[in-house]
């Protein structure tokens, strides 16, 4: 039998210490609560997410080992040089969030269901409208081929979700934010749970005590978020 703290509804409190998270299912911490901005931030100022489906309450997370990317070690391979030889793709920041986000929720070619659920959406709609979340888009002329989102808190970008409406497209945005959150002095994107295709784009495993001191540190430290309001839309090979 799981024994799970439960959080309050009607008060942002504490979350329980990450490190006392279950080991099956890996990783989960607590349940309820709310997705209210404040206490999505408390949440990741301590390494923790929420993820849970349709019909299931608000469930908590911070998995032992955690997946994250260093933003300087992103690379671009000769496959998919090759691939955007000749394309036209543009990438912008910002410009379309809520489209990314629901591109991002759409049913998967495989039949499987969403975590991206309706309250989700409005939740994190909601933090990009306060500044804190924020979406890379590349594009094929108007239309929307790939794109990637987020949640900043300091110095430390959480990825929450990547999707390609053609071949390369969610491939070419986490490399253009990359790019971006280096030169800004971001060393981290977190992509929280591992799977073969993240490890397989360069990911790699912390472990969660790690991953837990460097979200300490960075999440202190201050950035202007106006920065990403003054990156404009520029060629993707700008970025490769």
């Amino acid at each position: 039998m799981i024994v799970l703290p439960q959080l309050r509804a009607d008060v942002v409190e504490p979350f329980p210490d990450p490190r006392g998270a279950l080991a099956a299912p890996n990783g989960l911490l607590a349940f309820g609560g709310d997705l209210s901005p404040e206490r999505l931030l408390a949440a990741y100022r301590h390494g923790i997410f929420p993820w849970f489906s349709a019909g299931e309450p608000i469930l908590w997370w911070s998995p032992d080992p955690r997946c994250v990317f260093r933003t300087e070690c992103l690379r671009v391979n000769r496959s998919l040089r090759r691939q955007l030889r000749g394309k036209s793709w543009r990438v912008s920041v910002d410009h379309a969030f809520e489209a990314v986000i629901r591109a991002c929720a759409a049913p998967r070619d495989d039949g499987g269901g969403s975590w991206i659920v309706p309250a989700m959406i409005d939740a994190y709609v909601q933090l990009h409208r306060l500044g804190h979340a924020h979406s890379v888009e590349v594009w094929d002329d108007a239309r929307l081929v790939g794109g990637i989102y987020g949640v900043a808190v300091g110095r430390l970008f959480c990825g929450e979700s990547m999707f390609s409406a053609e071949s390369g497209g969610s491939k070419v945005a986490l490399i253009a934010l990359a790019r971006l959150l280096h030169g800004w002095d971001f060393p981290w994107i977190d992509a929280q749970v591992s799977n073969p295709h993240l490890l397989g784009l360069g990911a790699l495993e912390l472990p969660r005590e790690a991953f837990l001191a460097q979200v300490r540190e960075l999440s202190l430290q201050t950035f202007d978020a106006t920065a990403w309001q003054l990156i404009s839309q520029q060629p993707a090979a700008a970025f490769l």
